[in-house]
């Protein structure tokens, strides 16, 4: 037994313990013999290796040059979805298949012949340096070298076709972006501050156009609404614009479980609420009601609201509650809105201009 007879793991020799001793039994296998790859034997492999990374990289640009051809080439007027004008919904099916297949063509032509131009032209050999902090001036010196190395073994200065090609791909594949980038939000934010609602309007289903008596509303339920003059615009009038404005959420809840500000008193009609359906995160649709929480979920970014709160914001990137549209009911019983949003619906950056007023005026 001997020195083993107290069982420790130090002591037994189960545990392997670190020294020169242990060291010694794993040798460095050093590095795999390398294996010229065809393009470093054959001239005529790298010249055709060559080739098609440019062509590859000459995708890219006719990818970037179809997005812009899409973007700005092809005009959609008139309705859409029309029977009897198919002429808009065919332009907006070609500007979609240039901007989607212009970008995909861009980004996969760029970096697939990135990626083959590595594996098939610059050098592949494994080597092994030990890191080390660059401070001295020698050593600055060593790096810089370095990196004129690997400049020079990429192959740019002696494949010039590769370099100009490259250049091309990467000075045009990053515009196409810039359209996307504009187009995420309007310019004028005027129209996102006034409605289709006002005074009298009924709340009607969507899309049926029936409307809605506050007895049809029931404790629990939800109604997807418009206002009813929205069917007196035709698509040339900008029925999908007000309809993207304008549509609501209505929901009846137990006005006992509902905290209502006294400002807000006669905006309901025993516990029938109405609010806004355009998210104020980027303006996507509200669309889910947890009947059990009260609490309405945005599906693009999971922005909460809680409705027993006049919507306020509680997970989520949202930064301000969903306006509520003030209602009441008619001589008939059927719901009708009593004014307009008092705020702009849509995403906070609607509200920029407006806030920017009221502190001018705070400060007057």
């Amino acid at each position: 037994m001997g020195s083993h007879s107290d069982g420790t793991p130090h002591q037994s020799g189960t545990v392997a313990t670190t020294g020169t001793t242990e060291m010694e039994r794993f040798p460095d296998p050093g590095l795999p013999p390398h294996r010229p790859r065809l393009t470093d034997v054959e001239s005529k492999a790298a010249k055709r290796a060559e080739r098609q990374v440019s062509l590859l990289f000459l995708i890219s640009i006719l990818g970037s040059v179809m997005f812009f051809v899409g973007y700005f080439g092809v005009r959609v007027e008139g309705p859409l979805y029309d029977v009897t004008n198919p002429t808009a919904t065919d332009a907006l099916r070609l500007q979609n298949l240039l901007l989607g297949l212009g970008i995909a063509l861009a980004m996969f032509g760029i970096g697939i012949g990135v990626v083959h131009w590595a594996r098939t032209l610059m050098p592949d050999h494994e080597l092994v340096e030990s890191r080390h902090a660059v401070r001295t001036e020698e050593q600055r010196a060593d790096a810089q070298s370095i990196l004129t190395t690997v400049y020079d073994e990429s192959g740019i200065k002696r494949r010039p076709l590769l370099r100009n090609t490259l250049i091309g791909a990467a000075v045009v594949a990053p515009l196409p972006f810039i359209g996307l980038l504009k187009d995420l939000g309007p310019t004028n934010l005027d129209p996102l501050k006034e409605t289709l609602w006002d005074e009298g309007v009924r709340l009607v289903r969507d899309p049926s156009g029936t409307p809605i008596k506050a007895s049809d509303v029931t404790l629990g339920s939800t109604f997807h609404v418009v206002p009813e003059n929205l069917n007196e615009l035709s698509h040339h009038e900008g029925y999908l614009d007000e309809k993207a404005k304008a549509v609501v959420l209505l929901m009846r809840l137990d006005p006992e479980s509902v905290n209502v500000s006294p400002d807000r008193a006669d905006w309901n009609v025993d516990g029938i609420f109405a609010y806004s359906k355009v998210c104020t995160h980027v303006g996507c649709p509200v669309a889910l009601y947890e009947q059990q929480t009260h609490h309405l979920l945005c599906p693009c970014h999971q922005s909460t609201f809680d409705l027993t709160n006049e919507c306020e914001v509680i997970f989520g990137p949202a930064a301000r509650p969903l306006p509520q549209l003030p209602i009441t009911v008619d001589a008939d019983g059927y719901l009708v809105a009593r004014s307009d949003f008092h705020e702009p619906v849509g995403p906070t950056y609607s509200q920029r201009g407006t806030h920017v007023e009221e502190m001018q005026g705070e400060a007057n």
